[in-house]
Order: structure tokens, then C-alpha cells, then sequence
């Protein structure tokens, strides 16, 4: 680190992510960016995500109360990619004529290329996203994603599960994002879940967290899962808060079901929407801040190691308010404090 840098300082006009100075191959945390929500089928904004959250976190305060002072292990978010932007205006064109249409039910020709069009272009970020990963991890980093909708968690993930082999998956979200092809598109954010659990061996166990809306069919994937997917549903976790069962105790239920490797999957609106207004698909109830942030301390008091998350869903407000992307930089400054604390190095 730069020996004037001062991190009680304002950060400085056009400095990195929390106003560091660091180059990602100085850091040890390096951030990737994936600007892409293509088969985003409610509300938009998710690809401005990233540079929301960028922008907001330039007036995060580095010194964290409960973490220390993860700055000085160096954190840097990568440049965004002009390819992933081209590739998110062209998929996001091509999946108008799907969603307007409702799906690819009725077997037009003109909506199964379109379809088609999308998936080829998915995979494309995908393996993008996969590659700029395992890179990273190549190098000894830390390596996490800010999205863009939840579906560009598919190749951070599976270069993590290649890495640390039988890691568990801590999914905090309003949906459990299991559904089959949805709509037609094979790498929906609403099959991100289902894809991971089908395509990627190495995951051994996910936990979902704050699910309160989801279809039948999703709901008896995970009770048919033989114990690999546990889902933790909003109305439950809150009757029991309501019984008096303190949140601790209820997180301590749910980090025991994970393994020795956690990688955090955090869609934004797992938390109450008054927290993430404008994010794609708000859904009333959900967490707290200090709940999410109590869950990660959960998994990292438990004597687990954090290996890599995304943060996902931040869409910020098309009139300006930086509301969503403040929330956004402070989850993402907590993620990344209680990832290195739990590496007790």
C-alpha cells in the first residue's frame, strides 16, 4: 500500500473500490464485476449494479467494528469488460421477444432462436466470469463477483468448487432460484440454484436462507434433494423470532449444516426491500442488515473458512438516490472482512 495513503482521509476523486489504491495484482481481495442481467424478467438495472456499488463504496468508513481493518490485506475491483456490456445489450434485445411473449411455450420458431440466442450468449459470461476467476485464484487472491442479476454467479462458482472441492454453498435470497430453464432460458437468474446443484459435483451441500418466494416444483426439489439442499424459509425463521429464539441460535442451525469451505451467494433481495427498493424482484419480509451480517459472522465464529461469494441484485435508482448501492458497498465491505477473518491469515 502506498506509505501516504490515510484511511481515515475522504477517498480521492478516481481512486479504486473504497477508496484504495491498490492494483488488483497488489491486492489480496480482487473483485470482479459482471455487468449482465439478460434474462432479468421483472424489474432492470441490475447491470449498473457494479459501478453503483463501486461509486458507494467510496464513502464506506475502512476501519469495521467488528472485522478490523480488511483494507490492509489490499482490495481492488477489476476494470468492467466492454465485451460483457456488448454481449449484455445484445442477449438483453434478444430476451425482450422471449419475456413479452411469456416463454417459449407456444413453439414459435422466431422465440426458440431468440432463446437460443440468449443461452449462446450466457454462456458466454459465463465462462468469461469462470476463466477471470480461477485466473485470480491461480495467483493466490480472494477472488468475489459483484453483479449483475444472480445468474453471472454460475462461473465464480463452479472455479471455487473446482478449487476447494466439496465446499458448501450459503445462499441468502427471497427465491430459491431453482426452477428448470426459465422461460425458456437456460442460465435464468431463476436457475442459477438448480444449475449449480445439477452441473457443478464439486458444490456438496447448499443452504438457502430467507426463501419466501418460490413455486411448488422448486419447493419439492429441495425435499426430494436427499439432505444436498436445505432450505430455510422466511416465515419459519421469523415465527421462530417470534417465539423468542434468538437469530444467533438460528444461525448456528444453518452454518451446521454447512461443510469446512463456505462460498456465500448473496442476492440483495434476500434482505428486507426497504433495504434494496429498486432491486429486479423485491418481495416483502427477509432479513435485516445485521441479520445478514450476523449469518456470515455465523459461519466464521463456527470455525469455517469463507472462500469466495458474489453479491448480486443491486439495481440502483433510475432517479438518482444512492440508497441501493450504499447498502450494496457496506454488505460487500462486511463480506470481504469476515472472508479474510475466517482465514486466520
Amino acid at each position: 500500500m502506498a506509505t501516504h495513503f490515510d484511511p481515515s482521509a475522504a477517498a480521492q476523486p478516481g481512486s479504486g473500490v473504497f477508496g484504495l489504491p491498490h492494483s488488483p495484482d497488489e491486492a489480496h481481495v480482487v473483485l470482479i464485476p459482471v455487468p449482465f442481467e439478460a434474462t432479468t424478467s421483472y424489474g432492470g438495472g441490475t447491470s449498473e449494479g457494479p459501478a453503483a456499488v463501486l461509486d458507494a463504496s467510496r464513502q464506506v468508513d475502512l476501519f469495521d467494528v467488528e472485522t478490523g481493518r480488511p483494507y490492509e490485506r489490499g482490495i481492488a475491483m477489476l476494470p468492467e469488460s466492454q465485451e460483457l456490456r456488448d454481449w449484455n445489450t445484445q442477449a438483453k434485445e434478444r430476451a425482450q421477444v422471449v419475456i413479452e411473449a411469456g416463454g417459449i411455450h407456444s413453439g414459435e420458431a422466431e422465440l426458440l432462436a431468440a432463446a437460443k440466442d440468449v443461452n449462446a450468449l450466457c454462456d458466454q459470461m459465463n465462462e468469461l466470469v469462470y476463466r477471470t476467476t480461477q485466473h485470480w485464484l491461480d495467483q493466490g487472491k480472494r477472488v468475489a463477483a459483484v453483479g449483475g442479476d444472480h445468474s453471472i454467479s454460475y462461473g465464480i462458482i463452479r472455479a471455487h468448487a473446482e478449487k476447494y472441492p466439496g465446499l458448501g454453498v450459503l445462499h441468502l435470497d427471497a427465491h430459491a432460484d431453482l426452477r428448470v430453464a426459465y422461460e425458456g432460458f437456460t442460465w435464468s437468474h431463476a436457475s442459477i440454484m438448480y444449475n449449480v446443484a445439477e452441473r457443478i459435483p464439486g458444490v456438496k451441500t447448499l443452504v438457502q436462507v430467507g426463501l419466501r418466494d418460490m413455486s411448488q416444483e422448486e419447493h419439492r426439489y429441495i425435499e426430494d434433494s436427499n439432505g444436498r439442499v436445505h432450505g430455510f424459509f422466511d416465515a419459519a425463521l421469523q415465527n421462530k423470532r417470534f417465539d423468542g429464539v434468538p437469530w444467533n441460535r438460528q444461525v448456528d442451525e444453518m452454518v451446521a449444516l454447512l461443510p469446512q469451505q463456505v462460498y456465500l451467494s448473496f442476492d440483495i433481495d434476500g434482505l428486507d426491500p426497504v433495504l434494496c427498493p429498486h432491486t429486479g424482484t423485491p418481495v416483502p419480509g427477509g432479513l435485516s442488515f445485521p441479520e445478514a451480517v450476523a449469518l456470515i459472522a455465523g459461519v466464521v465464529r463456527s470455525g469455517r473458512t469463507i472462500v469466495g461469494f458474489d453479491l448480486t441484485e443491486v439495481a440502483p435508482d433510475p432517479e438518482g438516490s444512492e440508497w441501493d448501492g450504499n447498502v450494496g458497498a457496506r454488505l460487500l465491505y462486511k463480506m470481504i472482512g469476515w472472508m479474510l477473518k475466517s482465514q486466520k491469515a
